[in-house]
């Protein structure tokens, strides 16, 4: 029924001789005073709802193991607005959120220089390994210390901490600013690559990995899935409307040789990560370091960020209820249950601290909610914002009075607005009023409103701790319950709503007991659970609390 690649066989088989080499024989394992290795694993767009729709046919080693003897924060969830990938995992490793650790989103506009910024842009870096476009990357933005920093700063540099993720910023923002080093997957060349932030050059063992060449291996494989078609009975039918797919495709089998072909010579990488193939690839570049950086060999705590991002880049080409969706996270379970295996006998789960947890979830695809007579639907940004600068047109006279749009948030121009002698809040105001009037938005709020009060609790609460005041936008927009931005993919998500902001959070392994949190955890308490842990500093910027019922 399966038709895991080979060469997934022949990884697997290597991490399992290296743990049979050095698995210690029947010793008491009793937990060293502190972790050997802390491992994070950050699932992209995993709904908290999967580990339950799909209990039935998870491997009893993978995510059920860390379930039945480990710790499962059942009530974690976001606390501010725009829950996207690389905001959330910087969340997660700074204690706080973007107000204070200041990535807002994927990109933003910077008014002096009226420009969009990727969020892990550094001009002053160039790539190692790979394509000169990307590797332009640091965590320079990332305005305050992480966990990792902590640790690093608090034994004189002497932990080693590394993070592996497919898209550079996820791995960027989770390892922090002192990481020994950060990879990411270049998916014009199909190797993986650094930046000259973190090395001048690649390792002997990331050089001799890439050799090996297994994405050209995976892209010659066809997915299939694992069980046969009617047994994913949690899923909508493999065939329906609702799904963008590959290149229009949308049901099993796909060939990735013939999706993949840009030409006979030229080999479309990205597809990759789009695949359950891509956690595969993630997954043995992990163990392969563990090995190679001797992480979690001696008495001083080294740090892990695994960031799996293909279940974002899947679900939103086919959306929460597709099989295909299904098939990657009982995929992805088959190698959590590998890596554990991995991590037991190379370090020992006595020594290891291992948590699970997401940057955010996403939505129901709105046309499937709408067909079943739910409130559900597609905002049209780009319709919204032209009727919104000929309204701006009609009344301060024309001008390109919108600079930016971005993440549900409006950046104006500021410098337009100022040598028209126009009251910028005024303007904020009038943009806020006028945008309520469109089909799926629930509320506005101006930059200066969040600047000069103060919310407590609710959306408001939210959204102000998404905002950067050097970063987000004039207006901030929330769309209502089920309805995201429309593009050119099946689904997103960018909301503080329960689909896309509750996610899973389980710890596992070193001094981790069973049990069952159900009171409500946020993210941003995972770093200062981790700095009490090591009884360290916690990070400088850090809003979260430990989670009392592990740490006591």
């Amino acid at each position: 029924m399966s038709n895991i690649p080979k060469v997934l066989s022949a990884c697997v088989s290597i991490c399992f001789i290296v743990s049979t080499t050095l698995y210690s024989q029947d010793l008491k394992k009793i937990p060293p005073e502190k972790p050997g290795i802390i491992v994070g694993i950050v699932v992209s767009q995993m709904r908290y709802d999967y580990i339950q729709r799909f209990w039935d046919k998870l491997d009893e080693n993978g995510i059920k193991l860390l379930v039945n003897r480990g710790t499962y924060c059942k009530n974690t969830s976001f606390n501010y607005l725009f829950s996207q990938q690389g905001v959330g995992h910087a969340s997660i490793s700074t204690g706080t959120t973007p107000a204070d650790h200041g990535i807002v989103g994927r990109e933003w506009y910077l008014y002096l220089q009226d420009k969009l910024e990727q969020s892990t842009d550094d001009p002053q870096h160039k790539a190692v390994g790979g394509d000169v476009d990307n590797g332009k990357y640091s965590p320079r933005n990332l305005m305050c210390t992480t966990f990792s920093d902590e640790l690093r700063l608090s034994n004189n540099f002497s932990s080693k901490v590394f993070s592996i993720s497919p898209d550079p910023a996820p791995g960027i923002f989770s390892a922090g600013h002192t990481a020994n080093g950060s990879y990411w997957f270049d998916k014009r060349t199909g190797n993986w690559i650094t930046s000259t932030y973190y090395a001048d050059s690649l390792p002997k063992w990331v050089d001799e990995f890439n050799a090996k060449r297994f994405p050209d291996i995976y892209l010659k494989e066809i997915w299939n899935p694992l069980f046969p078609i009617g047994n994913y009975t949690e899923s909508l039918p493999d065939k329906n409307n609702y799904e963008t797919g590959f290149k229009g495709q949308v049901t099993f089998p796909y060939l990735l040789e013939e999706i993949s072909e840009i030409s006979k010579k030229k080999i479309d990488y990205s597809l990759l990560d789009k695949t359950p193939f891509g956690n595969t690839y993630t997954k043995d570049f992990a163990a392969t370091l563990i090995v190679n950086e001797q992480l979690g060999k001696d008495d001083i705590t080294d740090v892990l960020m695994i960031c799996f991002t293909a279940m974002e880049n899947i679900g939103n080409l086919f959306g929460p209820n597709s099989v295909e969706i299904e098939d990657a996270f009982l995929r992805l379970d088959k190698e959590i249950a590998h890596f554990l295996a991995f991590l037991d006998g190379q370090v020992g789960k006595e020594k290891a601290l291992v948590f699970l947890t997401s940057d955010h979830g996403v939505a129901q695809i709105p046309s499937y909610l709408s067909d079943n007579k739910i409130p559900a639907g597609y905002f049209n940004r780009n319709g919204a914002l032209s009727l919104l600068l000929s309204a701006l047109n009609n009344t301060y006279g024309k001008g390109e009075w919108i600079r930016a749009y971005h993440a549900q948030q409006i950046y104006l121009n500021h410098t337009l607005i100022e040598d028209s002698k126009i009251s910028l809040t005024q303007m904020q105001d009038y943009i806020a009023q006028f945008m309520l009037q469109f089909s799926g938005v629930a509320n506005t709020v101006t930059s200066h409103t969040l600047q000069t009060a103060n919310f407590t609790e609710g959306v408001y609460r939210k959204i102000q701790n998404s905002f950067n005041q050097k970063r987000s936008g004039d207006v901030i927009i929330n769309l209502k319950a089920g309805w995201v931005e429309k593009s050119d993919v099946s689904t997103g998500g960018t909301s503080s709503y329960s689909y896309d902001s509750r996610i899973p959070l389980i710890w596992y392994g070193w001094k981790v007991g069973r049990g069952t949190i159900t009171r409500q955890v946020d993210i941003v308490d995972i770093a200062p659970t981790i700095s009490t842990f090591l009884n360290i500093t916690f990070p400088n910027s850090c809003t979260g609390k430990p989670v009392f019922e592990l740490v006591q």
